[in-house]
């Protein structure tokens, strides 16, 4: 029918004309009358049959611009490529040439395309090339998928999601019916409409369409008699109501014969059938004046944004907002300022949290109109930035929405959709990190933390954030490793640069990390080094000890070591605390030969202030019990530093770290095992020469809290059972009570006594030396 009608039209005009300029001068005027009544798809075919007639620059310049409204990019960059190869050319026909080839996928051509030209990139201020570089070379991390159900062959935009998962959205699916009568554009005047279909682009009106969690489609029937365009559908649930955009078919404004409508927003009640009824204006409508629309509803800060060219804005379409209270009285309309709105359009306002979503034409961006995102808090917009790719296209991207549930949507009429505009869900191509951080009663620590996590190869900051749980999220690029830090004061940091997600098949990496409490002034082992009389040099019996410590201290930077230094109670108090004094500075400088820097070593002196036994000034005392007073007690700690944060040690890696008493264990067993003590036949007294041994148990009990000493005592096999268990006991005790007397608690020493039924020599089977029988005669001492 269409082609009749051009036919018998081209027919009249050849009749009637016969100058061919004039046929061409009354094809541009029929064209430029169908452009003028907004029927942009019919005047861009007319004026390529007028372009053909008289290829003029003009003309082109009117199809390529045609072209573009009615978004069929491809031909609108074809006629550009004509008006920039005309020699009259200006500078704003290469703008728009470059503009048009970046909405077709070819903004990777412009320096191609500037080529033989006397432009260059310099001479386009309006087109921010490098951003558009830098957006198209970063890396993509979500897809566009096309939402299932939803989308047609022509145009379905604007997605709501109400809470139990129905969807709302705007679509003109339907019949096209070519006509030369007047249609409606949604975000331009009209003072003349036709009520059967839009003649922009010969498509049906926009409805509100329902696509329930049951997968059913229906369409939301207005109670607007002269609704024609119904679109943008944004849902207040608390209140049951809807609001939407509306072009109304308004054939007499009182008082006026020449007007102009533009877009208003009503909102309704929603019936269980789809209708919509009770429907109300907004307040800030003005048919003739301006027009609204694009409303969103914001129930957490109870607003309503929306879009409007009403006088007093910053130019095109501004985003404002107006409060409302529990009775749908609403407040005045407040401009969202410079920093969101331009001197162009800004439109599809929405809110998630603390971030405001919009689209603009105005802002820097790839083509078309680009979705951006901005902070804000309260009516303090920062931040603003474009979401770059995939996001945005060289089309126009816009209604950007996060669903309650954190499903993002968006609308684009980029290429590769099933119609003119399409609905997209937002998939990730990440991989999710979620970290639980535990204590030591493995409960999530709900208390702050540092996370820092980045990429290996990149060392960029990764963000993350933790949820209701208190579990640590991030999203992880795929095909990449990563390191974490977790770290809280007084407590061990995390480290783990195991994380991966190269090869993974899951969408989730999970992990778990325990947060220790740093173990400040741990003792690790103790011991004892004893001097000659009047002397401060190391003897040779006490080398094995010191270079056992450097040896750890070397291995383990979180040991230092403590030096108490004493005298016996011979000379004055000020010689014994010089002496003391020197003795202490003698193992510092010993291990300073093993490179233990002075700061590891703290010393302290007290000359004879702390005897090991009642030797005091003028009290007889054998030698050997002087010995036991003149000594330097030997405390190896870890973490000795309350004041600095240490990093978990790689030696600690897979030990208990919440049992303190197993950290270092080993150590312990290797440096405190302690020599049975022997006694003499039938004797319980404790020889002199292991007074120095149980000396060194005792500052090991005093030290090391975690340990408990266990006794056992024994006897040779001569002698009848009854006698041996009692002189057993006897030893034991012994032992046992040396210890007591030396400041160790009684409840942290357990004993029992065996007689002589478990020797270390069976001297019942096998003839014995008396050294043989000597080795059955002791209390043996076990450390745990």
């Amino acid at each position: 029918m269409r082609n009749i009608l051009y036919t018998l039209l081209f027919l009249v005009i050849s009749l009637t004309f016969s100058n061919p300029s004039f046929a061409q001068n009354r094809l541009l005027k029929y064209a430029d009358k169908q452009n003028e009544l907004e029927n942009f798809q019919h005047a861009a075919e007319i004026y390529g049959q007028a372009y053909e007639r008289n290829p003029k620059i003009a003309t082109a310049r009117k199809a390529a611009e045609a072209f573009s409204l009615v978004q069929d990019y491809e031909k609108s960059f074809e006629w550009w490529e004509k008006v920039i190869t005309n020699e009259e050319a200006q500078r704003s026909d290469y703008a728009q040439y470059l503009t048009a080839a970046m909405k077709v996928g070819r903004g990777d051509q412009i320096d191609e395309m500037l080529k033989g030209s006397s432009f260059d990139e310099d001479d386009f201020p309006e087109l921010d090339f490098d951003l558009i570089r830098s957006m198209t070379t970063k890396e993509a991390h979500v897809k566009l998928v096309l939402a299932k159900g939803i989308n047609s062959v022509g145009s379905d935009y604007g997605l709501e999601e109400d809470k139990i998962g129905n969807q709302y959205f705007s679509s003109d699916r339907g019949n096209v019916t070519p006509t030369d009568k007047k249609g409606i554009r949604l975000d331009a005047k009209s003072n003349l409409y036709s009520t059967e279909k839009s003649s922009f682009n010969d498509r049906s009106f926009f409805g509100i369409y329902k696509f329930d969690k049951d997968s059913t489609l229906s369409a939301l029937v207005p109670d607007l008699p002269d609704a024609l365009h119904v679109s943008d559908p944004s849902l207040m649930e608390s209140q049951n109501l809807i609001f939407y955009s509306v072009f109304r078919d308004v054939n007499k404004i009182k008082g006026s014969r020449e007007y102009s409508l533009n877009s208003e927003i009503f909102y309704s009640k929603i019936g269980a059938d789809g209708s919509l009824s009770e429907t109300k204006a907004f307040p800030i409508n003005s048919i003739t004046e301006y027009g609204v629309m694009n409303p969103f509803v914001d129930e957490e800060n109870k607003r309503i944004y929306f879009a409007s060219d009403k006088p007093g804005g910053m130019g095109g379409f501004d985003i404002y907002y107006v409060s409302y209270d529990g009775n749908m009285n609403f407040g005045e309309p407040v401009n969202l300022g410079d920093k969101i709105n331009t001197s162009k359009n800004e439109r599809y306002p929405s809110v998630n949290g603390s971030t405001f979503y919009f689209s603009s034409t105005g802002h820097p961006g790839l083509g078309g109109m680009d979705v951006f995102k901005a902070d804000f808090l309260g009516s303090v917009f920062n931040n603003i930035q474009n979401m770059g790719l995939p996001y945005n296209s060289a089309r126009d991207d816009f209604g950007y929405l996060v669903t309650k549930d954190g499903k993002r949507y968006l609308s684009s009429d980029r290429t590769g959709g099933m119609g003119l505009d399409d609905i997209y869900l937002i998939e990730d191509l990440f991989k999710k990190l979620i970290a639980r951080v535990i204590d030591c009663d493995d409960y999530i620590i709900s208390e702050e933390f540092t996370s820092t996590l980045t990429e290996q190869e990149g060392m960029d900051l990764i963000p993350n954030v933790r949820n209701d749980k208190g579990e640590l999220l991030a999203d992880l690029k795929p095909e990449s490793n990563f390191n974490l830090k977790i770290s809280k004061k007084g407590y061990f940091s995390i480290y783990d640069s195991t994380l991966s997600t190269k090869g993974l098949q899951d969408d989730v990496l999970e992990r778990e990390y325990k947060l220790v409490r740093i173990p400040y002034n741990l003792p690790v082992l103790v011991d004892i080094v004893y001097y000659d009389l009047d002397k401060a040099k190391i003897r040779n019996d006490a080398e094995p000890v010191l270079n056992k410590i450097a040896e750890l201290m070397t291995k383990y930077d979180f040991l230092d070591l403590a030096v108490g230094s004493h005298t016996d109670a011979r000379a004055s108090v000020e010689y014994n605390r010089l002496l003391s004094g020197k003795r202490a500075s003698a193992v510092k400088d010993y291990l300073a030969n093993f490179g233990i820097p002075e700061n590891r070593v703290k010393i302290d002196w007290f000359g004879k202030e702390n005897l090991a036994n009642d030797c005091g000034d003028n009290v007889p005392c054998p030698e050997t019990k002087h010995q036991l007073n003149r000594r330097s007690e030997l405390v190896l700690e870890a973490f000795s530093d309350t004041n600095k944060e240490y990093d978990l040690p790689a030696s600690l890696f897979g030990k208990d770290l919440c049992d303190e008493s197993s950290l270092f264990e080993q150590i312990q067993n290797e440096m405190n095992s302690i020599p049975a003590v022997y006694f003499d036949f039938d004797k319980s007294t404790i020889r002199a020469v292991h007074e120095k041994d149980l000396e060194r148990v005792t500052l090991v009990m005093k030290k090391l809290k975690n340990l408990q000493l266990y006794l056992s005592g024994h006897t040779d096999q001569r002698g009848n059972e009854d006698y041996n268990l009692k002189l057993a006991e006897r030893r034991a005790k012994a032992v046992m009570e040396y210890l007591v007397q030396r400041g160790v608690d009684a409840n942290r020493i357990e004993y029992q006594w065996f007689g002589k039924s478990l020797p270390i020599n069976d001297c019942g089977t096998i003839p014995c030396t008396e050294n043989m029988h000597q080795l059955n005669r002791r209390t043996e001492l076990r450390l745990k």
